[in-house]
């Protein structure tokens, strides 16, 4: 067997699924194109035994000749052998390009994670990356695969044709006919197959995200009794994977059932038509066998060229997963010069934002996208024209540190309890900062029964998630930076909780810029000054309770049509 790449495995066209596999392509097109010609080889030896056959029926049981029997029966076993060793070979190729396109697609995927570092779930789900290594992988394999059986299979198909032909202009049409009406029938039906595989592919990918936060919280689960809530969610979602999993199969079945039946059918019309030209001695009797053995081996490379289409309209959306991990970009590096006095205004260009400094801005999008978008352009998560102090953001030194974005995609760190509330910059915390940071986030309950010293697992695990949202608030608010930029710090919390952060979290920010990202009425009816967006602009400003009786779509966006007080 040859050995994988081990080397760099290059840089991958990701303008779209289609590039990328033919990227895959290119890139191994000697064992491809090997691969290829050991697939026409080994196909084409079996299209020519029906001929072999048939002329060792004429020339050889008809005439009763002996010697031309012994000669064609010479050929016929050396055909065979033939075949056998190009089969052989053939299968190597394949597993080979197989292993390579998977392998390769393993090396990028892995380097790319290793490139977004904490980028990574910011913008792609847990879910996706394991759907590509339980799935995608075998669907991209597959189309590197099928590229030899599939170049067999059409030139069988045009060599029968051609033999056909030669040997009966009818037998021949018979088939020049039917095989395109074949591929007519299953084209339009290969449209529905690509996007119920998306569907079941995007749910696939959900379903392991959730299967992801469970395990990771299945210590905090169990002690608050929620096991049985959450697997009867488990169980529900799955079901919606089975549902369109068994649509997928459906429209495969369709596919396959409607080439079948019309293969079928076109084997009919070739031993009819056939046995009629024998019975009028339009053709001989090893004519008769040669067609009917070129009708029943019609079965094979038709049936390739269907699971082909198969294969690489799954391939195709596997790759469109990989494609879209592969492009994801990491955070901008922060590589500044300047230093401007803060603190500032910050004003994003794309959006018409202006945040006012030492204010608790509030952000409400119809569109959480696009809050989101508003959020990484002002930490310089994303490019954008924003200016800080009339300062270009991509001019300023030290942006991390001074503009802080927190996300609920952010991890906690294994370690005690009080290492994972220190931020990552500004040297440590006093625990004065700090006990005014846990009381600002509603956190205090969690360290009074755990203590600082506490030692927390990999990624907070043994808290639930509103818990590691209130511990992820605290150490925002203990790094203290000059701008804080909150994306839905409340979303996981109970009311109670979500009204206590709201009346503590101006006040603990006074003097500091603070731009908030939420829907919760809670928290908008707290802020100094509300900005609403809608398709990533600023379309009204102002106070809470002016814009719920100013801007029904503003409203309609907070209240989810629920009257508030």
């Amino acid at each position: 067997m040859k050995r994988l790449p081990v080397a760099d495995p290059g840089t991958p066209d990701v303008r779209s699924p289609a590039r990328y596999l033919l990227w895959l392509a290119r890139l191994q097109w000697r064992t491809v194109l090997a691969g290829a010609a050991l697939g026409i080889t080994w196909m084409l030896g079996m299209a020519l035994l029906p001929a072999v056959i048939g002329r060792a029926v004429d020339d050889g049981v008809t005439a009763r000749d002996a010697s031309a029997l012994t000669l064609w029966s010479g050929v016929l076993l050396a055909l065979g052998a033939g075949t056998a060793a190009s089969a052989t070979l053939r299968h190597r190729m394949a597993v080979y390009n197989w292993l390579a396109a998977a392998y390769r697609t393993v090396q990028l995927v892995t380097r790319q994670a290793t490139r977004l570092g904490g980028t990574l779930p910011r913008r792609i789900g847990a879910g996706e990356v394991v759907s590509i290594g339980v799935s995608d992988l075998d669907d991209i394999g597959d189309c590197l695969d099928i590229l030899a059986r599939g170049s067999g299979a059409v030139a069988a198909v045009v060599v029968v044709a051609a033999l056909m032909l030669a040997t009966s202009p009818p037998l021949g049409l018979v088939v020049l006919v039917g095989v395109p009406v074949i591929l007519a029938v299953g084209g339009p039906m290969l449209r529905p197959l690509r996007e119920r595989e998306e569907r079941h592919r995007e749910l696939v990918g959900e379903l392991n995200t959730r299967a992801t936060d469970l395990v990771a919280g299945l210590r905090v689960l169990r002690g608050i009794g929620g096991e049985a809530l959450f697997a009867a969610r488990y169980r529900d979602e799955s079901q919606r994977v089975r549902r369109a999993g068994v649509a997928v199969a459906w429209a495969d079945s369709r596919l396959m059932g409607a080439q079948n039946l019309l293969l079928g059918l076109l084997l009919a019309t070739v031993t009819w038509v056939g046995a009629r030209l024998a019975a009028s001695g339009a053709i001989t009797v090893g004519d008769l066998v040669s067609g009917y053995g070129y009708a029943m081996f019609l079965i094979a490379p038709m049936k390739t060229i269907g699971e082909a289409a198969g294969k690489l309209t799954r391939g195709h959306v596997a790759a469109g997963r990989v494609v879209r991990v592969l492009r994801a970009e990491p955070d901008l590096p922060d590589a500044g010069a300047v230093v401007p006095a803060g603190p500032a205004e910050l004003a994003d260009a794309a959006s018409g934002l202006v945040v006012r400094p030492g204010r608790l801005t509030a952000l409400a999008a119809a569109d959480p996208r696009d809050a989101q978008a508003i959020a990484d352009r002002l930490g310089r998560h994303a490019d954008g024209e924003v200016s800080y102090g009339g300062v270009p953001l991509r001019d300023i030194a030290g942006v991390r540190e001074r503009i802080l974005v927190a996300v609920n995609e952010d991890s906690l760190f294994s370690g005690t309890l009080r290492d994972a509330l220190t931020p990552g910059f500004g040297g440590p915390v006093d625990d004065a900062a700090l006990q005014a940071a846990l009381r600002t986030a509603g956190a205090e309950d969690i360290v009074a029964a755990v203590g600082l010293d506490a030692h927390v697992a990999e990624a907070g695990r043994e808290f639930s998630g509103g818990q590691r949202q209130r511990l992820r608030l605290a150490r925002a608010l203990a790094a203290d930076p000059e701008v804080l930029v909150l994306v839905d710090p409340t979303s996981a919390v109970d009311a109670h909780t979500e009204a206590r952060i709201a009346d503590r979290l101006g006040a603990a920010r006074a003097g500091r810029t603070t731009v908030v990202c939420t829907t919760s009425p809670l928290m908008l009816d707290r802020a100094d000054h509300v900005a609403f967006v809608v398709d990533g602009v600023v379309v009204a400003e102002g106070h809470h309770r002016d814009l719920l009786a100013s801007e029904p779509r503003y409203a309609a966006a907070v209240t989810r049509g629920e009257e508030i007080p």
